[in-house]
């Protein structure tokens, strides 16, 4: 405890643990647990992933993973075993499959409120826990299935684990680090253990605690690691093995590598060497990938120069109490004997410094590792939690008036000042730019199926993300005057309030409105992302298929699966069976890139069909359904003129018949 008549010390006031919780709670219900029902799920790499646990769910079969009866080995499966799970107890549908994202990230808020709180105090943990919740990049990477949020949490929980193992000295935490590890690898493979080492060996080495290995339980971690992550990786090894006479990194139809080159080679270590089978992955251009986590920090982002400042000002004292022994010496208890307990103070004060390394170490080699590797938008997502954490630090410190070591503050609070008025221009422009789109569409009707009215400029080929954001046209945004009004409105409002109270000293409520405000954005991003839902999902088509067909017809979705993929989904429990592919099977030309490498073992199920089979089977036997993306340039039309029936279209996509309905 701090002595009364120390001058440095600003009152730390922070809302108590429970309306702490009471505020996380309702925003988390708010951004996160009502994303569950809207919109339904989305082609291409949701509902593709939802189709692998849907297969495990009706087959039984939890070691081989597939996509339309084709094999899917590409993955590891902890997060299709987690939807197969819920889609028993919950049904096949949108709720069950972003459920694990949901917790993931109510996991995530959890864990940085804890580590936050002992490292900083209760004011960081409330703002590392907001900064969670209500940033841009997690809200945007977990509406949809994909892993990165689980591997977030799983990687913090290990990272947590081991060091409040050394600090507390208790070797069941080694365990559950070993634990979180070994999940970290089911769900994202090797880029787990090889981001945790690139952590913990450097903090390791420079604190000098590499001489406490025996505590961390190496030998009975390791086989405790090993019998939860390896049981898998051996099976479908065994169940999945090269077939016939491959040669090089190019398979044929029957001449394919199985899942152990698969997936330790052509997925783990050619994508680092650009070798990678089929080549399919886009690198965002090197100043654009930096800049982007501007975007997915935002609104703390805002705050990120004072941490960086904060880094480079207090340089050449990084190595000050990351040793053991560095803060027993006569002067440093001298200096801190007005303290009632300086022992627990010093324990605090190594467990912060050590956790900035660490958090510091994960973050930076995270990013540095993507900037040089193929990348995506979301695969620094495991690093975006450590940076908030971070931030929240730094930003509690300042309003506090705390500096390193509970002396005079680094940086002053202009630095908060600055933030916050940068804030509120942003959110004047943004607010400004909605408004402008919300009048020049006051006289459009709304138009339900938004993806009619897009541009489609295919900015960077729609392998992307957050590329139809660049589609809207004044139009398109009539159907968004609802949500884009609420954002105006909060981005107006928040920021400038926020300004106002931070010119005041009220900092504790200036950084909520921060919070509160991205809150009330994503609430309505979210209401706009449902209404993209023609143009995402082809759900409707689904329903359609369901409503007026019968179990005996069959689906044909030309050109690749991921095109139709919700429908596909969404059909299977009325069709019973795999939909087919307008496309060549273990494709040359890596056509149909989702289920290239199983479509090239020679049991794969024929669902692949050519236009010359399409054309000769299309009117004869069962009822078919046939789906195209991209109408514009419909090669289905010209290949069947006048023998389709045309029976539905959406936003880019149509359905066709090849009879008609009574």
């Amino acid at each position: 405890m701090a002595h009364a008549n120390d001058p440095t010390i600003h009152t730390r006031q922070a809302p108590s643990p429970a309306s702490a919780w009471l505020i996380l709670g309702l925003i988390f219900m708010a951004v996160q647990f009502a994303s569950l029902f809207t919109p339904p799920l989305l082609d291409d790499v949701d509902a593709s992933n939802a189709q692998v646990a849907q297969h495990m769910a009706e087959s039984g079969d939890w070691v081989t993973m597939k996509i339309d009866g084709i094999r899917y080995l590409e993955k590891p499966p902890l997060p299709y075993w987690l939807d197969a799970s819920f889609y028993w107890i919950f049904g096949q549908n949108v709720f069950a499959t972003h459920l694990p994202n949901v917790l993931a990230m109510l996991g995530l808020a959890w864990l940085a409120w804890l580590w936050t709180v002992r490292g900083w105090g209760e004011r960081a943990g409330l703002y590392a826990a907001l900064g969670v919740l209500t940033s841009i990049g997690p809200f945007i990477y977990t509406r949809f299935a994909i892993p990165e949020a689980l591997l977030s949490f799983l990687l913090l929980y290990a990272l947590w684990s081991f060091i409040t193992g050394l600090e507390d000295r208790r070797s069941i935490q080694f365990y559950g680090m070993w634990v979180a590890l070994a999940l970290a690898t089911l769900t994202k493979g090797l880029i787990a253990p090889v981001f945790f080492a690139a952590a913990v060996l450097p903090l390791s080495l420079l604190s000098g605690q590499w001489r406490r290995w025996r505590e961390m339980k190496p030998v009975t971690g390791f086989l405790l690691y090993f019998a939860i992550a390896a049981p898998w990786h051996i099976l479908v090894g065994l169940a999945n093995p090269d077939r016939g006479h491959p040669v090089g990194n190019y398979p044929t139809f029957g001449n394919v590598r199985g899942f152990w080159y698969l997936y330790f080679m052509n997925e783990h270590t050619l994508p680092l060497l650009g070798g990678r089978f089929p080549n399919d992955y886009n690198k965002m251009p090197f100043a654009l990938y930096w800049l982007a986590h501007l975007v997915w920090l935002f609104p703390w982002s805002v705050f990120l120069p004072a941490l960086l400042v904060m880094g480079w000002r207090t340089r050449h004292g990084w190595m000050q109490h990351l040793h053991r022994g560095s803060s027993q010496t006569v002067d440093f208890y001298i200096e801190h004997a007005a303290r009632e307990d300086v022992a627990s103070y010093v324990a605090r004060l190594k467990f912060r410094v050590r956790s900035a390394w660490l958090l510091s170490l994960f973050a930076g080699f995270t990013l540095l590792f993507f900037a040089i590797s193929t990348n995506q938008e979301s695969y620094t997502f495991p690093a975006w939690i450590p940076l908030l954490m971070l931030i929240a630090g730094v930003l509690a410190g300042i309003e506090e008036r705390r500096g390193p070591e509970g002396q005079r503050p680094l940086l002053s609070q202009k630095w908060l000042d600055g933030a916050q008025a940068l804030f509120s221009v942003a959110g004047i422009l943004a607010a400004a730019a909605l408004g402008w789109g919300l009048w020049e569409s006051r006289n459009l009707p709304f138009v339900p199926d938004i993806g009619t009215l897009l541009a489609h400029r295919d900015v960077g080929g729609y392998t992307f993300s957050t590329p139809h954001l660049f589609d809207l046209t004044g139009p398109s945004f009539a159907a968004l005057r609802l949500p884009a009004s609420m954002a105006a409105i909060a981005l107006l409002v928040g920021p400038a309030l926020g300004w106002i109270l931070r010119a005041r000293d009220k900092h504790l409520p200036a950084t909520l409105s921060v919070a509160l405000t991205s809150a009330v954005f994503l609430v309505a991003a979210h209401i706009a992302f449902a209404r993209f839902e023609p143009l995402l999902s082809s759900r409707q088509l689904a329903d359609t298929i369901v409503a007026k067909g019968s179990p005996s017809d069959s689906l044909i979705v030309y050109r690749d699966q991921s095109d139709a993929s919700s429908v596909i989904f969404y059909t299977y429990s009325f069709l019973r069976k795999p939909a087919y592919i307008v496309v060549e099977p273990c494709s040359p030309d890596r056509n149909g890139s989702s289920l290239l490498w199983g479509s090239c073992y020679p049991d794969a199920p024929h669902i692949f069909l050519s236009e010359d089979q399409l054309s000769r089977n299309w009117g004869t036997g069962e009822r078919k359904w046939l789906f195209e993306q991209d109408t514009r340039q419909s090669r289905a039309e010209q290949l069947l003129v006048g023998r389709l029936y045309p029976v539905q279209s959406i936003a880019d996509k149509a359905l066709w018949t090849d009879r008609p309905l009574k």
